[in-house]
C-alpha cells in the first residue's frame, strides 16, 4: 500500500522537483537553497515540494532552534507567523498524511535537511530541521531529505530558542517564501 501512495505522491507532485529557495525574515536575512534527495526519500520530498508548491509553508517560523544542532521548522498547522497558535508549534503538520520512514545512509552532517517526526518512526508530515553541526546519532533513525547547497550563512544566523528543547521566545525567524526549483 505504502508504495503505491509514494509513487501516486511523485505523480501528483510538481515535475520532480530537485530544490527548494527559502527566504528568511528575522535575525536571518537572506535566503537558503536546499537541494531535495528524490532518490533518498522520494515519498517526502514529493509530501514537501506539494506543500511548497501551495505555498503551505510561507509565513511558517523556525520554532525550536538549538545552538550547535539544528533549527526545525515546517509547522503548517500552528507554526504561521500570522494566524498560527505559537503555543502549540511543533505539534503540528499538513492535512496530508503521515510518512513512512525512509531512512538511508546519508549521514547527518553540517547542512542535512531531516524531517521533524514523533516517537513514532513513520510519523514525519511538513516539518523539517536544518543541522548547523554533524549528529551522527540521527543516523538511520530519521529520514534525511536534502542539503543545505547555498545559504548556510543565513542559517547559522537563525535566532536561537533557549532552554534544552529550544523553544524559540518573542519573535521567531520566519520562513516569508518557499519555492520548488527544478
Amino acid at each position: 500500500m505504502y508504495k503505491l501512495a509514494a509513487a501516486f505522491a511523485l505523480l501528483a507532485s510538481p515535475a520532480l522537483a530537485t530544490g527548494l529557495q527559502i527566504e528568511i525574515a528575522g535575525e536571518a536575512n537572506g535566503t537558503i537553497t536546499i537541494d531535495l534527495l528524490e532518490d533518498v526519500a522520494p515519498g517526502h520530498v514529493a509530501q514537501i515540494a506539494a506543500l511548497a508548491e501551495k505555498g503551505a509553508y510561507d509565513g511558517v517560523v523556525f520554532h525550536r532552534v538549538i545552538d550547535g544542532f539544528m533549527a526545525q521548522t515546517g509547522d503548517v498547522q500552528f507554526g504561521k507567523i500570522d494566524g498560527g497558535d505559537m503555543s502549540r508549534a511543533g505539534m503540528g503538520g499538513s492535512d496530508m498524511a503521515d510518512l513512512k520512514a525512509e531512512f538511508s545512509d546519508v549521514p547527518y552532517d553540517r547542512g542535512i535537511v531531516g524531517m521533524a517526526r514523533s516517537q513514532s518512526p513513520d510519523s514525519a508530515n511538513s516539518q523539517f530541521f536544518i543541522m548547523f553541526a554533524a549528529g551522527h546519532f540521527l543516523n538511520g533513525q530519521y529520514t534525511v531529505v536534502g542539503r543545505v547547497s547555498e545559504g548556510m550563512d543565513v542559517v547559522d544566523a537563525i535566532k536561537l530558542g533557549t532552554g534544552g528543547n529550544g523553544a524559540v521566545v518573542g519573535a521567531p525567524d520566519v520562513m516569508t517564501r518557499v519555492t520548488v526549483t527544478d
